[in-house]
């Protein structure tokens, strides 16, 4: 009996020990996270708009988490070489990467990509809506909307439009205009729309689709014309720009918001405490106030989850490849 009794023993000791190792083992990383440094990718130039709401972020994000959140600027093919990126960094956390309509969206309609723009990320966080303006260098000659779509009609070929890249919101939405006004302009690619603000501000440009977060400051500046916002609602932060119905152009909506993902497969509980982080960077006044300044829109609590962004983010793909597709708007 003494003999059994020590054999049972040493099994009740070894199954306790993996019972206790199972229970410890499953959810380590995710209670150790995050031990190291975590990266977010922004897949355009820095000082751009998408950078901009990340850096905002990044700050608060670090401060939720107690960890270092270095911000990492991979531009390119209009936001497509950060995607594959991401796609394929350890599914750990310490990589996730912001993106957008374009990035998310379009990307996948307009390009042949080495990743898949759903099913190749875990979804974390809607983070912001915007909008675009439609604006234009200083010296143009138009100041509203009708008179820039009178002016491209009289100058045809001739005007130039910066974009971020081929497929890129910019891109897309200048296409757009072109078929709705019967216009025709030249689009100039850049590695970001910081670099083509920079150009627009120069009068090296005439034109751009751009997003608010971008425009907003130098049109408050006097340094470029806004002359609609694509939207049905005029912004609080720039109340005198008239929507595009108001302007003539009744229709062209065009929203452009932001999320946050990880690499497919990166654990629940990690995807949970990043997300928690974001939402509580989302809720800080300074942050608030600092993304309406970008008119920017923080959404609702309720659709600042993982499940929210995946069923947003498959809503706009199921809206905007039919229409993309539809234009043959390819990368160049």
């Amino acid at each position: 009996m003494r003999g059994l009794w020590a054999g049972l023993r040493g099994h009740v000791i070894v199954i306790c020990a993996l019972i206790v190792s199972a229970v410890w083992t499953a959810p380590a990383g995710a209670q150790s996270f995050p031990s190291r440094p975590i990266t977010l990718v922004v897949p355009f130039a820095a000082g751009g708009p998408t950078d901009t709401l990340a850096r905002i972020l990044s700050e608060r994000i670090a401060a939720e988490l107690h960890a270092t959140v270095v911000v990492e600027n991979v531009a390119g093919a209009s936001g497509s070489i950060a995607g594959a990126r991401v796609a394929r960094a350890a599914a750990d956390g310490t990589t996730i990467t912001i993106g957008h309509w374009g990035t998310h969206v379009l990307n996948g309609a307009i390009f042949k990509l080495p990743y898949d723009v759903i099913a190749d990320f875990e979804p974390v966080a809607l983070v912001a809506m915007g909008t675009q303006l439609i604006v234009g260098r200083k010296s143009l000659e138009a100041n509203n909307l009708k008179e820039l779509i009178a002016w491209l009609k009289a100058n045809p070929g001739k005007t130039t439009a910066g974009t971020a890249g081929a497929g890129t919101g910019a891109h897309v939405a200048g296409v757009f205009f072109k078929e709705k006004t019967g216009t025709d302009f030249q689009f100039v690619p850049y590695r970001g729309a910081g670099p083509a603000m920079i150009d627009l501000v120069a009068g090296q440009i005439d034109i751009m689709f751009d997003q608010a977060s971008n425009s907003l400051a130098q049109y408050k500046n006097g340094a470029i014309k806004a002359f609609a916002v694509t939207s049905p609602t005029r912004l609080a932060s720039a109340p005198d720009v008239p929507t595009v119905d108001e302007a003539g152009l009744p229709g062209l909506y065009i929203s452009y918001w932001h999320g946050i993902w990880a690499p497919k497969n990166t654990p629940k509980e990690i995807v949970a405490k990043l997300n928690a982080a974001i939402v509580a960077a989302l809720a800080d006044p300074s942050v608030k106030q600092r993304f309406a300044e970008l008119g920017q829109e923080i959404p609702s609590p309720d659709q600042q989850s993982p499940a929210a962004l995946a069923a947003f983010q498959k809503a706009e793909t199921e809206k905007w490849w039919p229409i993309v597709k539809a234009a043959d708007i390819k990368a160049e």
